[in-house]
């Protein structure tokens, strides 16, 4: 009821103010959606609307969610049948639009929205809609809702495409020789909410609990991960990365893998230092070092344990401090022992298709790969 209330007060509207609404309706379908907010004014639950209006409990949600985003324009019926509100060659000014950020048509804004579209078309060809109907020509004009991945302009093309080539190399000398390969990364899970979707019923509120633990609490690791086998494995370490713990975490594999290693990783400046140029000289290590180009995450494989983590143990959570963060994730890395299969699936990249499809072109063409001196390499 309080919801409700607030529903209300957002457009100034109160119980007399609703019922000479639903009076005054031009149709009979606007004077139904407002005979089901009034009776929501009134005490009355969805269902109880939607019981005595012979409705869904979801569209009389709907009707309460349109008047909370648009107030009573929310609510207006728009009769179906008749021509279409956007003729042919508006709606194809409208689909190259929605192609261009919103900037680039004159709109202060920072991503498309069904408000961006009526924005639009009502600056464009003085014609409102609602916002259903915005939301209908997105679709009828083929849009999809997806989350976009970054298009990294810093990255050099050419250093990728010679990347993917050395990692073809890479594999085809690691199985000759019986190394195995590492892919290696940091990253920090804090303390605070890690937000993401979840389910809610429908008109209620997406909400969880926050603490607001310090910025600095956070749980760090390191993480390697071997496509080929599935294995993974942790470090933990206090504070922020630097080549110290570097050494740690190559000690840990080096100690945890017998046989020669090859640790992909960036060129961060926690992989790079005296102390592990220090460590790289101790004899007989049968450590190499391989360098992804620059500005390049989306090369290495495992970022996506790090997305598993955020997805399987931190989201909607606030732990409060790193101590429970550092528990959980722990518990997370330990159970990855038993799934090598799946982690083989997740972790699999653009990266490894690449390097097949170039593999499967050379084997065709008969050409011979390179040679590649797994030695330790100095950074």
């Amino acid at each position: 009821m309080d919801e409700m209330q607030k529903v209300l007060g957002n457009w100034q509207l109160d119980v007399k103010a609703i019922r000479e609404r639903m009076y005054r309706a031009a149709t009979a379908r606007e004077r139904e959606r407002w005979h089901a907010i009034w009776l929501l004014a009134r005490g009355w639950s969805a269902a109880q609307v939607a019981e005595a209006l012979e409705r869904d409990a979801h569209t009389i949600g709907d009707w309460l969610e349109e008047l909370r985003q648009e107030g009573p324009t929310g609510l207006a019926f728009e009769q179906s049948g008749g021509p279409p509100a956007l003729d042919p060659s508006q709606q194809a000014t409208l689909k190259a639009a929605v192609q261009t950020a919103p900037s680039g048509v004159g709109l202060d804004l920072a991503k498309w929205t069904w408000k961006g579209v009526r924005q639009f078309v009502e600056e464009r060809f003085a014609c409102l809609l609602s916002s259903r109907t915005c939301l209908n020509y997105l679709h009828r004009l083929r849009f999809v809702l997806k989350r976009p991945k970054k298009r990294l302009c810093k990255a050099n093309a050419e250093k990728r495409a010679a990347f993917v080539r050395e990692y073809m190399v890479l594999r085809a000398e690691a199985q000759a020789k019986g190394a195995k390969i590492f892919f290696v990364d940091e990253a920090h899970f804090r303390a605070d909410v890690e937000l993401r979707r979840q389910w809610v019923l429908r008109g209620e509120p997406a909400l969880v609990d926050s603490t607001s633990p310090s910025f600095g609490e956070k749980a760090t690791y390191y993480s390697a991960v071997c496509l080929e086998t599935g294995e993974v494995l942790a470090l933990p370490v206090e504070g922020n990365t630097n080549a110290e713990t570097s050494v740690a975490f190559l000690q840990q594999l080096r100690e945890k893998f017998s046989g020669l290693l090859i640790v992909i990783w960036d060129n961060g400046p926690a992989h790079r230092g005296d102390a592990l140029r220090a460590y790289l000289s101790t004899p007989d290590l049968k450590l190499h070092l391989v360098a992804l180009p620059g500005y390049s995450p989306d090369l290495n494989p495992d970022e996506a344990i790090w997305d598993w983590v955020r997805e399987e143990v931190t989201a909607n959570t606030c732990f409060g401090t790193a101590a429970k963060v550092r528990k959980k994730v722990d518990a997370f890395f330990v159970g990855l022992a038993a799934r090598a299969a799946e982690v083989m699936q997740r972790c699999r990249r653009e990266l490894q298709a690449q390097a097949d499809q170039l593999l499967l072109i050379a084997s065709q063409a008969s050409v011979e790969l390179d040679h590649v001196d797994l030695i330790v390499r100095s950074v």
